[in-house]
């Protein structure tokens, strides 16, 4: 709710046409739960990569193999949303060594503990006056609340505590 997964996105957007390979691989935790979840993301990725259809990969180390292959040499821009496990982004990325210099892995997380090897942005809720100007921009069209409407709009941005999806 505080919005990593928009920041990555438009991150993402801005940027993706500067990498000789790029993939934004969402709801990593959601989809490495389901059956064969982890191989299917190391498919997305590959596919990404390849620009096209990539052919079976049977287990994660297979896959891990055959995407050290094609990183190889390649300046590429990946972003793993949702990553809650560290079993997750090796399947997916395996070594950072295998990357080429120039490239960039974004990862958004609710997991401090993943990202003690890597730069961290961390992102925070918003302050009661940041809060109370982003909802007043959707409901009134400005920066603070329409007139009769600061209390009620005060207390609904402190009920939504700093979260801007929620407000």
């Amino acid at each position: 709710g505080v919005g990593k997964t928009t920041i990555a996105k438009i991150v993402y957007n801005l940027n993706f046409n500067k990498f000789d390979g790029r993939s934004f691989l969402a709801n990593i935790r959601e989809t490495s739960e389901q059956p064969n979840g982890l191989i299917r993301l190391q498919r997305q990725l590959l596919s990404d990569l390849v620009k096209g259809k990539t052919s079976k990969i049977y287990n994660v180390d297979e896959g891990i193999t055959r995407i050290r292959d094609v990183l190889y040499g390649k300046r590429v821009l990946l972003v793993l949303d949702d990553v809650d496990d560290v079993d997750q982004f090796n399947a997916i990325v395996g070594m950072r060594e295998w990357f080429h210099p120039g490239s960039k892995i974004i990862i958004t997380t609710r997991h401090e503990h993943l990202l003690r090897f890597i730069f961290r942005f961390e992102v925070k809720e918003l302050d009661d006056k940041e809060s109370l100007r982003l909802l007043s921009w959707h409901a009134f069209g400005q920066d603070h609340p329409a007139d009769g409407y600061q209390k009620h709009s005060e207390n609904v941005a402190r009920h939504c505590g700093g979260l801007p999806l929620a407000l």
